[in-house]
């Protein structure tokens, strides 16, 4: 059996656009005055036609609309979209067809079309369930019109998802634990919840390098904080399946459990990353991260990638690694000594058992509570 089979095939869509650029997001996403979504959805079905070539016969599991803002695309246009990927690939009987989406009143407006378009799941970017942070996070929506926009997706699919960011300026972890258990009283199956990060090239880079961004909390803090996210969600029946993300069982994103599992996915869209495998070699792909260039490059009938590099077995068995550990199901250890035609170091993991930060069961090597808190330094030990 081909390796990927053992994670799935996914196909993922990158909408480039967004109403305006946060401060904190280092993504490929950009403003534009005019769109014409005609010339897009055209672009998209001609590479989706062109990779649904290299894989014929491959049964698609999931669709992912990620951006930018997906939910600012006319509802029409993803059905289009939709229509070409369902004449190229077979499906799974239940596929998973998720949208990213922010929670304005003009995407809440779209929600039924898009359920009759084909989305059965939709992830939200709430980020906050307090205004003046939505202020400082450059957000456009109030509390209350995330909460709006979230009862009316509740009506519409039967799986909605929303992310919030904390170690936001001046938060305390009382108040990380307030918000997050309002959260928690919404009906939610699945929370993604990220520890802002000041990255490279962001409006945030720039003040925090201007001593701008006072009150972060520091390392200490932002510890407590995801420790708290743990205690509290697995409270209320939501355990975390990976590193950043919690879901009621059976709620998981089987997208992302895809690139979790190290399956094959397709990516398309400006600066788009796929992981493919042709022939019994795996290939990671990258498309142009101009969405001017992307779309050029497609209406000269070019593919819709720039860079295709092969992956050897020894890296597969890194990424695999590095990758799975951040499940709460760990890594196979059969699959990691399959493709990297060696064991891991018995004494460093015996070691790790012993500290209490990873534990090895049924074949496989997991984090623990404790060790997921310091994963990164697991997996330099493990890859060391």
């Amino acid at each position: 059996m081909e390796d990927w089979r053992a994670g799935g095939f996914g196909l993922y869509i990158h909408w480039p656009f967004c109403q305006s650029k946060c401060p904190y997001c280092d993504f490929n996403s950009h403003v534009a005055a005019s769109i014409d979504q005609l010339r897009w959805r055209d672009a998209y079905r001609r590479e989706i036609a062109r990779t649904g070539a290299e894989t014929q016969g491959r049964v698609l599991e999931t669709v992912f609309f990620g951006g930018g803002t997906p939910s600012l695309m006319d509802p029409g246009i993803v059905a289009d979209i939709l229509d070409a990927v369902r004449a190229t690939w077979p499906m799974v009987n239940d596929p998973e067809i998720t949208l990213e989406a922010n929670p304005g009143s003009v995407e809440a407006g779209r929600f039924r079309a898009f359920r009759e378009a084909g989305v059965n799941r939709v992830s939200m970017g709430v980020q906050s369930l307090r205004d003046e942070d939505l202020r400082r996070l450059g957000r456009m929506h109030t509390v209350k019109e995330a909460k709006q926009a979230f009862d009316i997706a509740r009506k519409e699919f039967d799986r909605v998802s929303f992310d919030l960011i904390y170690a936001r300026q001046g938060q305390t972890v009382e108040d990380w634990r307030s918000e997050l258990a309002e959260a928690l009283t919404m009906s939610v199956d699945h929370l993604s919840m990220y520890q802002l990060t000041i990255e490279d090239g962001t409006v945030f880079a720039e003040r925090f390098a201007r001593g701008m961004l006072r009150g972060l909390p520091d390392e200490d803090v932002q510890a407590d904080m995801y420790a708290a996210t743990q205690e509290v969600c697995a409270k209320h029946g939501m355990p975390a399946y990976e590193i950043s993300n919690h879901a009621r069982p059976g709620a998981e994103s089987r997208h992302n459990l895809i690139y979790w599992r190290m399956g094959d996915y397709i990516g398309i869209g400006p600066g788009a990353h796929g992981r493919l495998t042709l022939n019994g070699r795996r290939w990671a792909t990258v498309a142009p991260r101009s969405p001017g260039a992307w779309l050029a490059a497609l209406e000269r009938g070019e593919a819709g990638e720039d860079q295709r590099e092969e992956i050897s077995s020894p890296d597969q068995a890194i990424e695999y690694l590095l990758m799975s550990m951040r499940l709460r199901e760990g890594m196979d250890l059969a699959r990691f000594e399959q493709l990297s035609g060696a064991r891991l170091n018995a004494g460093k993991v015996q070691n790790l058992i012993e500290l209490g930060l990873v534990r090895a069961e049924d074949g496989r090597l997991a984090a623990t509570d404790d060790g997921r808190i310091v994963l990164n330094g697991i997996l330099r030990e493990l890859i060391a």
